[in-house]
């Protein structure tokens, strides 16, 4: 079964880069009016990964000041995630999903591994966008998720 927009998103628990454990629903629970940009990635220092978390990265300042935080998941291990965002300054939580089961969960999990997909989860647990790139080589940019996010608060009545 699919993922749906305004549906809940499934919630999961998966080891950070930190070695805590993350909780969706605690997450949100702890970060009242927050919402998140959960960014499925296919590995570490790859090309068009690095590309794009780099240009996340770039745009931190925006993405708080519309209230969201961005959550990487790749299939990496929590070293791996340790280095890359070393390397990368990467200001944002990153987590490892191994087996794949949370990719699963939300359509990112492809025949070759993960999928790079991007989900927008507001505060109160809601999927209010989604998209599952057809391949690795594209990828939403800072600008389009921006966007998206303005245009939800006007939605919304909040801009």
């Amino acid at each position: 079964m699919s993922l749906k927009l305004n549906q809940a998103a499934p919630d999961f628990s998966l080891p950070s880069d930190d070695g805590s454990e993350f909780r969706l629903s605690s997450y949100l629970a702890e970060h009242a009016g927050e919402r998140i940009l959960l960014v499925f990635y296919p590995a570490d220092e790859s090309p068009v990964c690095t590309a794009q978390l780099c240009e996340y990265r770039d745009g931190i300042e925006e993405f708080a000041g519309l209230n969201a935080t961005i959550i990487g998941i790749s299939a990496q291990n929590s070293e791996s995630h340790r280095k890359f965002k070393a390397n990368r300054n990467l200001p944002f939580t990153l987590l490892s999903d191994k087996g794949l089961t949370v990719a699963a969960l939300y359509g990112a999990k492809g025949l070759l591994g993960m999928k790079r997909a991007t989900f927008l989860i507001d505060q109160h647990g809601i999927v209010r966008y989604k998209h599952v790139e057809a391949t690795a080589l594209f990828r939403r940019t800072a600008e389009e998720l921006i966007g998206v996010l303005k245009e939800l608060d006007l939605a919304n009545g909040s801009a």
